[in-house]
């Protein structure tokens, strides 16, 4: 190997050229399995009643697992978590809990504080930090208050309890690192950190996947897996398609064997008698052997398909205790070699190493806290990484010695996707809140994702055009809860930035260009066949993400068989033909045919353009306000819903640059193309077209193509930048904040519809009231508009210049903006002279408290006025884009550096 790169990037070579296992083991075990759409056997579709916490203990999972701090193998087969239990709590410690939206006050929001801290790609390093308070967790308390909590209160968060006072918890950091692919070193380092003496049981659990009692057959083996516990006090497992491991763990801290638990990873009968179940041994044996003493609970006979060593410690104030575990291979590692010096030579030598790592991933020039914001950003991006199992005909039909399927499931959801075999590690929005994939998601995780790991960044993008998951019309599976659900089509523009992340100009991975190319050539026509209700190239693509922006679901039919042409669904379209415009010139450098598709996409956004600046008048923009805007057709009689929200800043994410010199190499599309502009000689009056010419030749060197005019580009950036509507001191708001006093009213058949700026948490239940794009700042769409910025200065240079903020008289070049918008994204992660990040919401302990004030969350989007998280705390998902932001800063400030 390469000796001039980092252990890391080595071992990253291997297993992407698949001579070394290294990411066979990841954090891939979900931390919610519990009500999901998968576990949803229910006639009604209620997944959160049908599977609820209570149930988690004592019902084996069909399709999954979860559990607290853990790891498992790529397929899901057998899984490592923690157990807790203080001696306060009614039920074990062993996965995060959470509110369903019925029990909240702000949709499914999990009631924990943890946090990723680090891993490397091939997760041969990773730790991540628990919080677990001594007082009984207040489960009961959680739903009480925020069930009786209206929508414009604040939620109640386990900081509020009180269980966190006089720092009366334990913090249980969890540290893996691999000696090799199959050798797993566990450490798990608790502190107690209140101010008296307290008692900790620690029941670390090692556990198959239940596949064997639903009778499936798409799992790859039949045989029942086997844990037992050898002569050598050690775990044996054997697998039928993972092979043989064995786990040992080593004494505790006074020197003392640990207890060996055995049960079966199988529902409680007693529980839950409807339920299949093959053992007399539960799921829940632990909990009941622990907590409710019940030693008949478990395996005396110490074998089954579910073990944990059993410890009891008892800790003094301030003290910190050392557990440690190994799941090997099959190999001759010898007694006394399972733990001691060269376990501790392992683990230093990792976390080295992922410093090393990441000293060559993070800009040198950040700052300290910078380059912790950026690691803590792609740890939870790696962790959030899941082994992903769902097959819908089989769900739909329901397995041999399963839950029934009812009839009316197949009126509920997703009937038309018989198709979907998902059974892969996938990047998910967060494993807690959203633990499936959600398409648009996913392309953003890829953007950061591609620093870190090319090869993932390039198979996860390829994963989501495979027959198995695109329809066979052409659609990209949403999310679990509704695959035929729209989101931005976004799957292109992340195919090309990860494609253009692979290497320099003529060194790029083009086999994965034209990969995508062709499968997203089903999904543009399936986008053009679906949602251009008139044929006009003017689309109405339904909520595209955007859940509650409007005053209708637009996902759901519209008042009197009414129809939306919409200004974000028609911008995303435009944007959608740009990529796909550069992907194939791109790829007509080498074949010549793709020369006929670049013209195809070219004309084809020329007329989109046309159609949303032209079409009955001004087409969907509006002169007088200087915006685009959704236009409601009801009885073909067209009404513009003057909300100014994102959706009217969409159009701006479209530029285009075309090279003189890629096109001169293109003859035939040349052609067309002159053809094609000289037949529109009023074409820069309904859209950008401009040429930049070469100061020798003065022939055109660059071409460029956009949805607004000059005009009405600066007119809305000077709505986009004006501090009274979108500019917050933390980014773009997704609502305009003129609607606070002004809100927009519709009226129909008597029913007021309204639409007000809240910059919190969302008032509305519309979309379950879990989403709220009615004034929070998101990350993605943040990033989207710095990178359209980005590409405007490229060709425009210095020549435009826009008041930022708006009416402030500084003038500011577009790069200078993007520039702007960075550094108000980026400060919502940074703490402040007083130690106040604005992510926190003024919680003072983040600031004042050394255990807590290097910690940082990712949410899903933030309070448009103070910055204050929201949503799900953990989406290092899109929210990860922050590490991107920050190494634009860093490049652009050397940029600055070598310039002087």
């Amino acid at each position: 190997m390469n000796k001039s790169i980092t252990a890391e990037q080595q071992r990253l070579l291997a297993s992407n050229e698949r001579t070394g296992n290294w990411q066979r083991w990841g954090p891939y075990l979900s931390e919610r399995q519990w009500g999901t759409v998968r576990e949803d056997y229910s006639e009604s579709g209620d997944s959160w009643q049908y599977f609820p916490h209570d149930h988690a203990r004592s019902r084996a999972y069909r399709w999954g697992e979860d559990g607290l701090m853990g790891i498992t193998d790529r397929q899901g087969r057998l899984c490592f978590a923690l157990g807790l239990w203080n001696g306060r709590d009614p039920i074990l410690k062993e996965r995060l809990f959470g509110l369903t939206g019925p029990e909240g006050n702000h949709g499914e929001d999990v009631k924990e504080c943890y946090y990723y801290l680090d891993s490397t790609p091939t997760h041969s390093y990773m730790r991540g930090l628990y919080k677990y308070p001594q007082a009984r967790y207040p489960y009961e308390d959680l739903a009480a208050v925020n069930q009786g909590r209206s929508r414009n209160e604040l939620e109640y968060e386990l900081s509020d309890t009180g269980v966190f006072d006089e720092d009366r918890y334990f913090d249980v950091d969890v540290r893996y690192a691999k000696q090799a692919p199959d050798d797993i070193l566990i450490r798990v380092l608790i502190t107690n950190r209140g101010p008296d003496a307290a008692v900790l049981h620690v029941v670390p659990q090692l556990w198959f996947r239940n596949t064997w009692t639903w009778h499936c057959t798409h799992e790859g083996c039949t045989a029942r897996p086997h844990l037992s516990l050898n002569d050598d006090g050690r775990i044996v497992s054997r697998h039928e398609t993972l092979g043989a491991f064995q786990f040992a763990a080593d004494t505790g801290p006074q020197g003392e064997d640990p207890t060996w638990l055995f049960t079966d990873n199988e529902t409680n009968a007693d529980r839950h008698p409807d339920l299949p179940c093959e053992s007399e041994y539960y799921k829940d044996a632990f909990h009941q052997y622990v907590i409710e003493g019940d030693t008949k609970a478990v395996n005396p006979k110490r074998h089954g398909t579910k073990a944990a060593p059993y410890y009891l410690l008892r800790m003094k104030p301030g003290e910190q205790v050392q557990l440690q575990f190994r799941l090997a291979g099959n190999q001759d590692i010898p007694s006394g070699d399972w733990f001691g010096e060269t376990f501790d030579a392992s683990f230093e030598e990792r976390a080295s190493e992922a410093d090393s790592y990441y000293d060559n991933v993070i800009a040198k020039s950040l700052s300290p806290e910078e380059r912790n914001i950026s690691r803590q950003a792609y740890a939870g991006l790696l962790w959030t990484k899941q082994f992903y199992h769902f097959v819908v005909d089989t769900w739909l039909n329901g397995d041999p010695n399963g839950p029934p399927a009812p009839a009316s499931r197949l009126n509920i959801r997703n009937k038309d996707w018989r198709h979907l075999f998902n059974r892969d590690v996938l990047s998910m929005p967060d494993k807690w809140e959203y633990p499936w994939f959600a398409a648009w998601d996913s392309a953003f995780h890829m953007i950061p994702m591609a620093r870190l790991d090319p090869h993932f960044a390039k198979e996860q993008l390829i994963l989501f055009l495979r027959e198995w998951y695109m329809h066979p019309n052409g659609q990209i599976p949403a999310y679990e809860w509704t695959f035929s659900d729209v989101n931005p089509p976004v799957h292109a523009w992340a195919c090309w930035s990860v494609y253009e992340a692979t290497g320099e100009p003529g060194n790029r991975d083009r086999l994965f260009l034209a990969r995508t190319f062709q499968k997203l050539l089903l999904n543009f026509t399936w986008w053009v066949n679906r949602k251009d209700p008139r044929g006009r190239n003017v689309f109405s693509g339904g909520f595209l993400g955007l859940d509650n922006i409007g005053v209708f679901d637009r996902s759901k039919p519209l008042p009197d068989g009414g129809y939306m042409e919409q200004a974000d669904g028609t911008g995303w379209m435009a944007f959608y033909c740009g990529t796909m415009l550069r992907m194939a010139l791109e790829l007509a450098d080498n074949n010549p045919a793709y020369g006929d598709m670049a013209s195809k996409f070219l004309e084809h956004y020329v007329a989109i353009a046309e159609a949303m600046n032209s079409m009955d008048g001004d087409g969907l923009w509006d002169d007088q306000d200087g915006f685009y805007y959704d236009h409601l057709y009801i009885k073909d009689h067209g009404t513009p819903m003057r909300i100014r929200s994102i959706v009217g800043l969409i159009p701006l994410l479209t530029p285009v640059i075309l090279d003189e010199a890629v096109i001169n190499r293109l003859p035939g599309f040349n052609k067309r193309m002159k053809w094609f502009l000289d037949s529109k000689p009023d074409l820069r009056d309904r859209m950008t077209y401009a040429e930049r010419k070469d100061p020798n030749s003065q022939q055109p060197c660059h071409r460029l193509l956009a949805i607004p005019s000059e005009d009405r580009l600066r007119r809305l950036l000077s709505v986009m930048l004006d501090e009274s509507e979108f500019l917050s001191p933390y980014g773009i708001r997704s609502l305009s904040a003129a609607h606070r006093e002004d809100p927009f009213v519709f009226e129909l058949h008597g029913v007021r519809n309204e639409v007000a700026y809240v910059p919190g948490e969302s008032d509305s239940w519309m979309f379950g009231g879990n989403s709220n794009w009615r004034g929070p700042v998101w990350m993605p769409l943040n990033f989207l508009i710095i990178e359209s910025l980005r590409t405007y200065y490229q060709f425009c240079g210095d020549t435009v210049q826009m008041e930022c903020p708006t009416g402030s008289g500084q003038l500011m070049t577009l790069l200078e903006i993007a520039e702007e918008l960075e550094r108000r994204l980026t400060t919502l992660f940074k703490a402040d002279d007083e130690g106040h990040r604005p992510i926190h919401g003024g919680e003072t302990r983040y600031a004042e408290d050394p255990a807590w004030n290097d910690l940082v969350l990712f949410y899903e989007y933030f309070h448009g006025d103070n910055g204050r998280g929201l949503g799900a705390s953990h989406q290092t998902g899109w929210t990860s884009l922050v590490a991107t932001l920050l190494d634009h800063q860093a490049r652009s400030s050397s940029q600055r550096t070598q310039k002087k």
